[in-house]
């Protein structure tokens, strides 16, 4: 299941219904205490109420009402929903749908209590004529009584099947009167529905900012529990057989023993019958913790150890979830990925949430109110957050987003490591990767290049395509008052796609200077004997091709069972495209040597580059 939308109402600070898009990879940037963690801690209480439980106090104070609503509506729901041994039906053919199609559930919190209880609901264009509005909440006997009153031939239906029965009753009306409605799913096959959906739920995992310093119950304890709950999921089936059997054989002992209490007491045993009070919790069942040197809890080191532990727990599920093909729906949620990380750190750990939610089944949301991140993130995945001056509060997406606004509103990298010297800014995450490949090269050539992924003095951004533009012309990075780099491809040797953003750049009299390669991309500068080495496959290419295309119809071609590469669709292409650079990058570059790069780098393009930020790095002033 995708959830692809949120919706709060009288939730905290969320009085009036709020509707929040959701896609693959989601951001909430905005003010602090604007609202972001609001939406995660809703969703927690919605699909766990673990973490975060729901509270009286979390009904709006501007309202008079103490009902909340929290509401999650979902694509790629199942398509057959099974009630018993023998019954089988569908949302779709129930009218349990909204009227866009989609999964819509609500659930109700009465904070009037001192304990609110949740009630779930179903927003569904279902019928409203009064002689069908009720009829998934029957039981089949009230169903079959409604048959007869109603005066239905019996003679195709199965009397034994609610599911028959609701389709016959329906199909005896014309008009059915479909209305969008709240159907509660409390009794009847309602409840048996929401049981089994119940289980089909994505796992929702958050990661708050603060934390206690208790080993269990830090941020590295926190994805030891998911990755134990998605085990425990890959063995449902597995598990079941050993409730069943562990509870045949009690249940026989139980009853053995009744059996004999019948002899001395009969009226006292069938008083009694055996039974299980709960569900076997398997979660609880495993636990586990992370020790450092000398056994000392990994906590005891620090927030920022403990982040990056977290850090490399999202790396290694991105990893994990490209090998395997088969896995549940999850949701990770991140309060401030950036708190207590070096700004590099930050970078892979918005790289490796990106390629997270780029894997099957995975969404990723997170909160920040540093822009910086933001500027790391595909544009259409921002949510900026506003509240207005009559308390009223907006969420901005996709093409509503001012990025002026946001620049106005909440400044520019805040958080920015003083020690910084050096901004290089790039288009991607792969031009991450190689430069800080090629810089490893020359520091190791010659000591005094920088390494820029361990150097604290050097940060390095992938401003992207979509707002490359904007971060240029207004000037967001100047604010910082440091140096840049600006280094982006050539694509197009008669007429450079960044020809005018580097001009500018160049023009400035700041100490910020602008590059672009001498070839395409930076794709072109990796030797086609090291594809063929790594990937096993035969490429050629020039200055100006697209080798990531060239390499991604190669590895197509070499599968004998494909089909003809002109039959893909553009969207197919796309995506293999993408996951070639991806795998160019992560396989093939780190195996690149100083020696191959200087043959393919035939105009010195990144030793010139790297020379350059050595010289911003050591004492360089500049006035401004």
């Amino acid at each position: 299941m995708k959830l692809v939308k949120v919706i709060l109402e009288n939730f905290r600070s969320y009085q009036e219904r709020t509707e929040v898009e959701i896609d693959n990879l989601t951001a909430f940037i905005g003010k602090n205490d604007i609202g972001k963690s609001t939406i995660l801690e809703a969703l927690e209480i919605f699909f766990n109420n673990n973490l975060v439980k729901i509270d009286p106090s979390d009904a709006c104070v501007y309202s008079d009402s103490k009902i909340v609503k929290i509401g999650c509506v979902f694509t790629d729901f199942p398509e057959e929903i099974v009630l018993d041994s023998s019954s089988k039906t569908d949302l779709i053919s129930e009218f349990l749908v909204n009227k866009d199609g989609y999964l819509e559930i609500i659930k109700e919190y009465n904070c009037g209590l001192k304990n609110p209880k949740e009630k779930v609901m179903l927003k569904a264009y279902h019928p409203t004529k009064p002689e069908l509005k009720d009829l998934i909440h029957l039981k089949n006997s009230e169903l079959k009584n409604k048959v007869k009153q109603l005066g239905i031939n019996t003679e195709d239906i199965d009397l034994r099947s609610n599911v028959s029965i609701r389709k016959a009753i329906r199909e005896h009306y014309e008009d059915l009167e479909l209305k969008e409605v709240l159907i509660p799913l409390e009794t009847g096959d309602a409840k048996t529905i929401w049981t089994q959906l119940e289980k089909a739920l994505p796992i929702y995992a958050l990661f708050q900012s603060d934390r206690s310093s208790s080993d269990q119950d830090a941020e590295i304890q926190d994805p030891m529990k998911i990755a134990i709950i998605e085990a425990l999921k890959t063995v449902q089936d597995d598990l079941e057989n050993i409730k069943n059997t562990v509870t045949k054989k009690v249940l026989e002992i139980a009853n053995d023993t009744l059996d004999k209490l019948k002899e001395i007491d009969e009226e006292l045993a069938n008083q009694l019958s055996p039974r299980f009070k709960n569900e076997p919790k398997w979660d609880k069942v495993f636990n586990i913790t992370i020790n450092g040197d000398d056994d000392i809890p990994i906590n005891k080191r620090g927030s920022g150890v403990r982040r990056l532990i977290l850090l490399n727990f999202f790396r290694a599920e991105a990893e994990r979830k490209k090998r395997e093909n088969q896995s549940s729906s999850i949701i990770y949620a991140i309060e401030e990925p950036e708190t207590s990380q070096h700004p590099n750190n930050q970078i892979l750990l918005i790289k490796a949430l990106k390629e997270l939610a780029e894997t099957d089944n995975t969404q990723v949301l997170i909160t920040t109110h540093v822009p910086a991140i933001a500027s790391l993130l595909p544009t259409d995945s921002i949510r900026f957050i506003k509240k207005h001056a009559n308390g009223t509060k907006q969420i901005y997406s996709k093409n509503t987003i001012n990025f002026d606004e946001i620049a106005e509103t909440l400044g520019i990298f805040p958080d920015v490591n003083r020690e910084v010297k050096v901004l290089i800014c790039v288009e991607g995450p792969t031009d991450v990767s190689f430069i800080n490949h090629v810089s490893k090269l020359y520091h190791e050539k010659d000591s005094t290049y920088p390494d820029i992924l361990n150097d604290k003095r050097i940060v390095i951004i992938p401003l992207g395509g979509n707002t490359l533009k904007d971060w240029v012309e207004h000037k967001y990075l100047r604010k910082l008052g440091i140096p840049e780099i600006h280094f982006y491809d050539l694509d197009n040797k008669d007429k450079p796609k960044y020809q005018e953003i580097v001009d500018k750049i160049n023009a400035r009299n700041d100490g910020s200077k602008a590059f672009m390669t001498d070839k395409r991309e930076i794709e072109n500068y990796i030797a086609p004997s090291l594809i063929k080495q790594i990937m096993n496959i035969d490429v050629e290419f020039d200055d100006f091709d697209d080798v990531p295309l060239i390499v991604a119809k190669a590895l197509h071609e070499k599968d004998p069972n494909s089909k003809p590469w002109e039959q893909l669709d553009d969207k197919k292409i796309k995506k293999k495209v993408s996951s070639v650079k991806k795998r160019l990058s992560s396989e093939v570059v780190p195996a690149m040597t100083y020696d191959l790069l200087c043959k393919q780098d035939t105009n010195k393009i990144f030793e010139k580059l790297l020379t350059e930020i050595k010289m911003l790095c050591s004492d360089y002033i500049v006035a401004r």
